[in-house]
């Protein structure tokens, strides 16, 4: 009796958590399985996976689009036809297929063209969560899903997943809590060798849009590829990804001026608190300092002060944010890893009048090369700006002492699109390294 009197109190516990706050069932994708119901068939030619990538650790579950390195590429630059793919979906016979494509992704059919034309085909370097369509009865039937890395896609101009290249499927962003899924693995979709769920990334716009995106070759990862946005590959150049890079010294200048020098620079920034710190707010301290050098992709964190909750000028305190781990190659210096993951901004966002548009204004990329963005009415969402703890003024004795600073988190920052890199002649861009809770299956929640 006393034993399931237990099991009966943890029953009512567990469902009480799982009400607040429920799994999300999410189907898991393979490499090289076919979908059951896909847009078009799988062996149609629109695309091509690579079977050998292993997904890459990360520090956390939520990474923006321009994270430096967050994509992979190759030197074959054909794992997508998307002349193929738009030859599809403006067939006439094709055309409720296209519709339901279309609506998908907040366009008209008429507009399929020009946005195929802003896409870029990479290969992802992570497991993938995204939020997949499959089409039945002519119409697409959205579900979570899990993307094995070395699948390839389509991103958009913020780096957002917008279409999976083998069997043409629409994609948009996975909107769960990524702490909080219960990956299924069948129709064939058996477990990969590789696959960790503290690993599992999902991808957030990036504030603002991308004139490159910086890959590394999947094949060889001291090969970086600058690849143009809205080209498949036959503007490609080549930069050195085992170049270490030095952090720059960014004392005094906007957060968000900060986010994009890092990003020249082939270099990452991290921030604490759930939210970014307001655009304006000034930077006043790195960690590492000015003049460190760090491994393709290292992170950076920020100490901020001033600015206001999204950009509103009101006043904040000092935001100080300790280094999270290293990572796979990464030794950037390090001190006590923050204590959960990071957020990007709120909401999907993406171009051409898809879902989740946002106030905040693009703006143009001071990167090199040749390359431009394409026509797009998307704006990225504003960085927020996250509570701070308190100055360290001393505390006298006829004032009550502050309250304890709030507990901190590490995030990924990409102010900057991942553009064509450094400074002169070599893209940003570097794997991503993130610090937060891994993507898990979890079964008790209080």
């Amino acid at each position: 009796m006393h034993r399931i009197a237990v099991l009966a109190i943890f029953s009512l516990l567990l469902s009480g958590c799982e009400k607040g706050n429920p799994l999300t069932v999410v189907k898991a994708v393979a490499v090289g399985v076919p979908s059951l119901a896909p847009f078009f068939e799988e062996n149609s030619g629109l695309g091509e996976d690579t079977a050998t990538v292993r997904a890459l650790p990360v520090r956390g579950s939520l990474q923006q689009g321009d994270t430096p390195g967050l994509y992979g590429g190759s030197k074959q630059p054909t794992v997508c036809d998307v002349a193929r793919l738009e030859r599809f979906l403006t067939d006439p016979g094709n055309h409720a297929k296209a519709q339901a494509w279309a609506d998908v992704l907040d366009i008209g059919t008429d507009g399929i063209p020009e946005y195929l034309d802003r896409l870029t085909p990479v290969l992802l370097r992570h497991d993938t969560l995204v939020r997949n369509h499959d089409y039945k009865k002519e119409k697409a039937v959205p579900y979570n899903s899990l993307l094995q890395a070395g699948i390839a896609i389509l991103v958009d101009e913020q780096g957002l997943p917008a279409v999976k290249c083998s069997c043409g499927n629409p994609l948009r962003p996975f909107e769960g809590d990524t702490g909080r899924i219960s990956v299924r693995f069948e129709d064939g979709n058996k477990k990969w060798a590789g696959y960790e769920r503290k690993s599992v990334v999902a991808v957030k716009p990036a504030p603002r849009k991308l004139q490159r995106v910086a890959l590394v070759d999947v094949q060889e990862p001291a090969r970086g590829i600058s690849r143009p946005v809205g080209t498949t590959g036959g503007k490609d150049t080549a930069f050195d990804a085992r170049r270490r890079r030095t952090v720059p010294d960014l004392a005094g200048r906007s957060f968000a001026q900060a986010g994009r020098e890092l990003t020249d620079a082939g270099l990452a920034a991290g921030y604490s608190g759930p939210r970014a710190p307001a655009g304006d707010a000034k930077v006043t301290a790195t960690d590492p300092p000015a003049g460190t050098e760090l491994p393709f992709g290292g992170y950076v964190m920020l100490t901020v002060a001033g600015g206001g909750p999204s950009g509103s000028g009101g006043p904040s305190g000092p935001t100080t944010t300790p280094p999270p781990p290293p990572s796979g190659p990464r030794t950037p210096a390090t001190s006590t890893p923050p204590s959960s993951g990071p957020t990007g901004p709120s909401g999907p966002s993406s171009s051409s009048g898809r879902p989740g548009v946002s106030p905040s204004p693009p703006s143009s990329s001071t990167a090199p090369g040749p390359a431009s963005p394409k026509g797009s009415s998307s704006r990225p969402s504003p960085p927020r700006s996250t509570p701070s703890p308190p100055t360290s003024a001393p505390v006298t004795s006829s004032a009550p002492a502050p309250p304890p600073p709030p507990s901190t988190t590490s995030a990924p920052l990409t102010s900057r699109p991942a553009t064509g890199g450094p400074a002169s002649t070599e893209p940003a861009s570097s794997e991503p390294a993130t610090d937060g809770p891994g993507t898990t299956v979890a079964t008790v929640a209080t």
